[in-house]
């Protein structure tokens, strides 16, 4: 069985391969049935969250991934997320790759966003906004120039140094970035706002948002969080990775929803749409779109995959 860890994973995913990785599957066909969500008491910390995301291609490819996230677990200089992906063949079941979750996470979870803005942002999209400072940050940032000619990367955070830090990493890997001090400047300006944070409150307003801007939720991946205020939805044109997650698990859409600001009617499209041509996504360079994600057992698959097929090529011509 093949091991990857998180060096080997990153390098078996590059982002253009992905996302076209990511969009194969959203148009093919797999199975993908519902995830095993558990909330798990922390003694004294911040509830942690148990993952298992099954799917399967019938007679290809099966696979399930068992993640860990630890919200608190910054206070030990540990990643927020912790686990493995393991692939098997979708014919006899043999075992094939045990893969780095943490890294196949962050990547697929990045290149599923670019392949949302490949369809929603302005494809002349030039000024992005990070919101966040995390794992996500630097995986967004490079997804997102993967498939946009984006020239300024604006990086904000609650913690000044974390946002100079990750701005410097961003400019060791080839962007233009800074910290940015003032959100609500940064995003005015911004052709694409990605959102990847723990918030439980709104910190993008929708009246910031000027026209043509696209706008990518990330974070907020339960009820209760959220990362964009009640205007930003009822401004945008709403697009989803799939109903089925964003519509009981993302804050940002299930709580306007409960609170009458929008309706199910008002989600535009999810990803299956979007990849099988029907919807054309945004329609207008003025419109205002935003796209929400949660996660997907099917991205995951795409990603180990690609990572298995890539890593054993390159052993094989070792």
């Amino acid at each position: 069985m093949l091991v990857l860890d998180e060096s080997e994973t990153r390098e078996a995913l590059p982002f253009p391969g992905l996302i076209r990785a990511v969009e194969a599957m959203f148009a093919g066909e797999c199975v993908v049935p519902l995830r095993h969500h558990h909330a798990m008491e922390v003694p004294g910390e911040a509830h942690a969250t148990l993952l298992l995301m099954p799917a399967w291609q019938p007679g290809r490819f099966a696979g399930v991934k068992i993640l860990n996230l630890f919200p608190d677990n910054h206070r030990r200089a540990l990643p927020t997320i912790i686990g493995r992906y393991l692939l098997s063949s979708g014919k006899t079941g043999e075992m094939l790759a045990l893969i780095e979750g943490g890294e196949l996470t962050a990547r697929r979870t990045a290149a599923t966003s670019a392949l949302a803005s490949r369809f929603l942002s302005r494809p002349d999209a030039r000024r992005l906004v990070m919101v966040g400072t995390g794992r996500l940050s630097l995986n967004l940032i490079a997804a997102h120039a993967a498939v946009r000619p984006l020239q300024q990367i604006s990086i904000w955070g609650r913690d000044r140094s974390k946002a100079e830090a990750t701005a410097e990493e961003a400019r060791r890997a080839g962007f233009d970035a800074v910290a940015a001090d003032d959100l609500e400047k940064a995003c005015r300006d911004a052709d694409i706002i990605s959102c990847a944070t723990l918030s439980s409150e709104p910190l993008v307003c929708g009246a910031w948002l000027k026209p043509g801007a696209h706008l990518d939720l990330v974070g907020a991946f339960t009820p209760k969080m959220r990362e964009s205020d009640d205007e930003a939805v009822r401004r945008a044109r709403i697009f989803v990775d799939t109903r089925e997650g964003a519509l009981n698990e993302g804050g940002d859409l299930v709580q306007p929803l409960e609170g009458g600001v929008i309706t199910l009617d008002d989600i535009q499209a999810d990803l299956f749409d979007l990849t099988a041509a029907r919807h054309p996504g945004r329609r207008h360079a003025e419109e205002i779109t935003l796209f929400k994600s949660v996660g997907a057992a099917l991205e995951d698959l795409a990603g180990a995959i690609l990572a298995y097929e890539t890593a054993r090529f390159a052993k094989a011509g070792a």
